[in-house]
């Protein structure tokens, strides 16, 4: 074994690294975090001064076994996990195993960081070792302890006083709560009308589209023409007047390169030019980052994807300067290297921004390597570093102000010209730049004009418009807003996305955030109760005190004490909150959500069954509803509705076609169910009840069902797909989606997919790693292999993996395997005691049925009869079996 022993968190990673360090280093992958507090009550204790209990991963005991074992035989360890908080926190919890295991008493164990993985920067990184940064796993110690504690003391509340409902976080609550209140600014936002007028005039020298601006002397707003009739005597106005040129102003604007990519400006533009959701962008940022294989040699093409620093070595500056020099000429570099200052609150992390480890190696060069998302986000990095060190774009803009001879109208026009493109040749960031495009660009171009310049008027253009809500959040748009209010973090954006979907508190439609009901719900009862957890201000602050705990500046059980001091009092006070209460205070929030008032309509609480009852917010075991105050004489309920807000984006229709299958013929479909959203293939048979139903395939979870076109449904309907066969066990895999959600299968055994993977392209080695893993550690669904025939009956006894770990079972009666015991150890000797134990009659159910009650003159002797007769089917059923036993023991 290797003196040296690098431990990193990923496979991919550690692969690049060895090449770079050759054979005096091994290096080994903990796989992510290898350690975390465990999923119940009292993993941290606030009484014990903020204890907290840490357990390993289901699939780390493999990984941190090898890397113990590797360790004993070595001198030296390096800690080399990814340069940020988690990174160092990861590196902690190795070290704190392997001081447990005993193994670094007399080891040499240092840290070591790099912000891209080239030869170059990692030879660099190990000859300047470091020790663990402690304030960086404080601060990671203290979002850890705050986060499992607002979910495992909120969540309970939230069970009890809020039926249906689901867990809450710190951050996410937050964000959810900044979806709901846009929501309910759409479903009130009041168009209002309002005109504009264009005229159509000219010179000798060319024509032009000019604003009327000012009307008896006085500037318009953009409300002064409120309707048509207002709007039709200006226009009157105007074509009775006659116009000439009054000012010329004409001044130069330049336009400066945006910065290179922080993580969130990346998800934003992945999202708006790419159409990538947030966690695909990291996982795809992850892959170029850890390194891709080219000419037979493994390479990191990007920088570290998580950071909040905006620049730039002065190796990358240098090669981008010399770049542009040799690609667009002299011009096109500016006479001073460009520098950039993060403007984001509370950047921690002075890392680099986020670019090509080496920009000569161009889009076009490495794409044939990349899978398609791959190669475009890396030529966004790659455009967005180079423009950022290219010169400025010039533009001249004209204003020319042209009044009436009376002096009392004003109209105006405006025109801008490209003088020079600068980085805009390269990369432009707004979809809505008015250079986009040539035609854009002439239309904006004015001819030249001077004061006094006769000006003949054209057609004038009366246009009525109404104002707009405002948008939904786009991933985009909810990362540009959590990151202005100082919320949550880049690392950490994409997870509070991820969460708020998976939990069902909102859905993605048209690449927009829509609250759910449920959603909606939850985030009322937060304001009602908890109104200081999920204020902004209260959020961004905390967020702060973390980064001062993370430079040095603040202890952070400090703020643990003073945030559970008052928090543990703020659930204390909902001790003796009544459900009818919470009721009451929900159904006032969300009254004109839930019945919204049309003009001129009935009210809208009416109950339309009974026509007396009042209609108002309920909640029932499985969540909330509507229903009628006059129950029980009336039943009328109704689910809840979202109804659409004008002006937002519409529901996505109940089926929309996606096209023919090429292979039937028949028309494919996407439709909307009570449990999502899915694809068929061809129309039921509504005549025929006994015809096949026609084939459906579920939406895998992360999978907006605006993103779904033919291809993809096709390929959802031919699932389940083979993967390929196993080489070790010659069983072919399959990959589908079934009753728990994506899974990979061999045989028997089956194992769920992680967040990471996907059902469609996931590969042989990806499967065979899952189904490992399932098969070590009874982590996946299903039987995992028969252990033999049970002696009373000759019925298999076989071995299964569940959700609580592994068990036996024979019929319909199952047993768990003892602590310490694995799948591997499990035999048939040792599941009959197991099964007996589960058989003895002491276990039985009770009957399903109470006795009637005896009637008062009954005689004694009946109560205890039915009793007797019960124990005498016991009783023969004991004589059988024994007699059945009896006679396969004397054939044998």
């Amino acid at each position: 074994m290797s003196k040296n022993v690098v431990i990193v968190e990923s496979p991919a990673k550690a692969k690049t690294i060895n090449k770079y360090l050759g054979d005096d280093f091994v290096v080994l992958a903990s796989y992510g975090h290898v350690r975390d507090l465990p999923a119940r009550d009292g993993s941290v204790r606030p009484d014990e001064d903020f204890a907290m209990d840490w357990e390993l991963g289901d699939r780390a005991g493999k990984n941190v076994d090898a890397i113990a074992k590797a360790v004993k035989a070595a001198d030296h360890v390096f800690l080399a996990t990814d340069p940020d908080r988690e990174g160092e926190a990861i590196s902690w919890h190795v070290q704190e195993i392997l001081r447990s295991k005993k193994l670094l008493e007399t080891r040499d164990v240092q840290r070591v960081t790099f912000n891209e993985i080239t030869k170059r920067a990692v030879q660099e990184a190990f000859t300047h070792p470091r020790q663990l940064d402690r304030p960086l796993i404080d601060a990671y110690l203290a979002r850890r302890a705050l986060d499992y504690l607002v979910g495992f003391t909120l969540s309970p509340v939230l069970w009890r006083k809020l039926p249906g409902s689901k867990s809450a976080g710190r951050v996410q609550s937050v964000a959810l709560r900044l979806i709901c209140q846009r929501e309910q600014e759409i479903e009130s936002f009041k168009p209002q009308e309002y005109w504009t007028i264009e005229v159509e005039a000219s010179t000798d020298k060319g024509t032009f589209v000019a604003r009327l601006t000012e009307l008896d002397g006085k500037k318009l707003d953009k409300f002064a023409l409120p309707n048509e009739a207002a709007a039709r005597d200006a226009a009157r106005r105007i074509e009775a007047g006659n116009f000439k040129v009054g000012s010329v102003e004409r001044k130069q604007q330049r336009r400066n390169p945006y910065p290179p990519f922080i993580t969130s400006t990346l998800q934003m533009e992945a999202s708006r030019k790419l159409g990538l959701s947030a966690t695909k962008t990291m996982r795809t940022a992850q892959g170029l980052y850890e390194g891709v294989e080219i000419g037979g040699e493994t390479v990191g093409l990007i920088t570290y994807m998580r950071t909040d620093g905006v620049t730039l070595s002065g190796e990358a500056i240098s090669q981008a300067r010399g770049l542009i020099g040799k690609e667009y000429g002299d011009k096109y570099v500016p006479a001073q290297p460009r520098v950039y200052k993060s403007t984001a609150k509370n950047a921690q992390e002075a890392h680099e921004a986020i670019r090509p480890t080496d920009l000569s190696r161009r889009p076009q060069d490495v794409a044939r390597y990349l899978d398609a998302d791959a190669a475009r986000l890396y030529e966004l990095i790659w455009k967005r570093t180079v423009a950022s060190q290219m010169e400025s774009a010039v533009f001249d803009q004209v204003a020319v102000d042209i009044p009436s001879a009376d002096g009392k109208i004003s109209l105006r026009a405006t025109g801008q010209t490209l003088v020079f493109d600068g980085f805009l040749t390269l990369y432009r960031e707004d979809r809505d730049d008015p250079v986009e495009g040539a035609d854009e660009e002439e239309s904006r171009r004015l001819p030249p004009m001077e004061k006094g310049d006769a000006v003949k008027r054209g057609e004038v253009k009366p246009e009525q418009h109404f104002t707009q809500p405002p948008p939904r959040f786009s991933e985009a748009s909810l990362v540009k807003r959590l990151e202005e209010l100082g919320i949550g973090r880049p690392s950490t954006y994409a997870s509070i996305m991820q969460v708020l979907q998976d939990r069902q508190y909102v859905t993605l439609d048209k690449k927009r955030f829509q609250p759910t009901d449920r959603g909606r719900l939850v985030t009322a009862f937060l304001e009602n109760f908890f109104p200081t957890y999920v204020a902004y201000d209260f959020t961004a602050d905390l967020e702060g005190k973390l980064d001062s705990i993370s430079a040095g500046e603040l202890d952070w059980k400090k703020l643990l004490r003073e945030f559970w001091t008052a928090f543990s009092a703020a659930i204390g006070e909902t001790k003796d909150l009544k459900i009818s209460d919470v009721i009451s205070a929900l159904d006032e929030e969300l009254g004109p959500h839930l019945f919204p008032q049309a003009e001129g309509a009935r009210d809208p609480r009416v109950c339309p069954t009974c026509g007396t009852g009042r209609l108002s917010l309920k909640l029932g075991k499985f969540g909330a509803f509507v229903g009628c105050s006059n129950y029980p004489e009336c039943n009328f309920t109704r689910p809840l509705v979202v109804p659409n807000g004008e002006g937002g984006d519409a529901d996505q229709p109940a089926s929309r076609e996606l096209g023919t299958d090429p292979a039937s013929g028949l028309m494919v479909t996407l439709r909307r169910g009570p449990y999502g959203s899915y694809v068929q293939l061809g129309e039921a048979n509504k005549e025929d009840k006994k015809a096949p139903k026609p084939k459906r395939a579920s939406l895998p979870k992360g999978l907006p069902a605006a993103d779904v076109d033919l291809e993809k449904a096709l390929s959802l309907l031919a699932l389940p797909r083979p993967v390929g066969t196993d080489p070790n066990t010659n069983e072919e895999i399959t990959a589908g989606i079934g009753r728990f959600g994506p899974y990979v299968k061999r045989g028997p055994v089956y194992k769920s997919l992680t967040a990471g993977d996907d059902v469609l392209t996931i590969g042989m080695n990806r499967a065979i790693e899952l189904l490992a893993n399932a098969g070590a550690k009874g982590a996946g669904r299903g039987q995992l292999r028969e252990l033999g025939l049970h002696p009373d009956d000759q019925v298999p006894v076989t071995l299964h993996s569940g959700r609580y770990g592994p068990y036996v079972k024979h019929g319909k009666t199952m047993a768990s395997l003892p602590r310490g015991v694995t799948v591997e150890e499990a035999t048939l000797d040792g599941a009959l005691p197991l099964l007996a134990a589960k058989a003895k009659p002491g276990k039985a159910k009770p009957a399903a049925k109470k006795a009637a009650a005896p009637k008062k003159d009954a005689a004694p002797a009946k109560k205890t009869a039915p009793a007797k007769k019960a124990a005498d089917k016991k009783s023969t059923a004991k004589k059988t079996a024994a007699k059945k036993t009896a006679a396969k023991k004397a054939k044998s």
